[in-house]
C-alpha cells in the first residue's frame, strides 16, 4: 500500500495522484490540511530528504524563510507541522519508507 502526502489542490499532489489512479496502484492520500503531519513523520522525512523537507521554491518558505532558519531543529519541525504548506510534496511512501518528495515521472513510472 502506497501513501501519498500532499494538499489536493496542489498541481504537483494532482500530477502525481492521476498518475497513481491511472495505474490503479492502492494508495492513502494524507491531505496536511485535515491531517497535520506529526513530528515522527517530519523526522522519518527529514532522514530521508538529506534535512528538513522544505518547499524552498513555495512562496510559505520565501515568506517565512528568515524566521524558519533562526529555529532549532525541534522548532523548525513545529513550525512545519504548523505550515504544511511549506513542506516539499507530494511526499510518497510505501509501508513507511520514502519512494519520492515531489512528483517525478522517471521514479513513479517503476512502482
Amino acid at each position: 500500500m502506497y501513501t501519498l502526502y500532499g494538499i489536493p489542490n496542489c498541481d504537483t499532489v494532482k500530477k502525481a495522484r492521476a498518475y497513481l489512479d491511472k495505474r490503479h496502484l492502492p494508495i492513502s492520500f494524507v491531505d496536511f490540511k485535515k491531517n497535520p503531519p506529526q513530528k515522527i513523520d517530519i523526522e522519518r522525512w527529514a532522514d530521508a530528504f538529506g534535512g528538513m523537507p522544505v518547499n524552498t521554491k513555495g512562496s510559505t518558505y520565501k515568506k517565512h524563510q528568515t524566521q524558519f532558519e533562526k529555529l532549532t531543529p525541534g522548532d523548525q519541525i513545529k513550525f512545519l507541522i504548523a505550515n504544511s504548506s511549506m513542506i516539499k510534496r507530494p511526499i510518497l511512501e510505501k509501508n513507511g519508507k520514502v519512494i519520492s518528495f515531489g512528483y517525478d515521472e522517471e521514479i513513479f513510472s517503476k512502482l
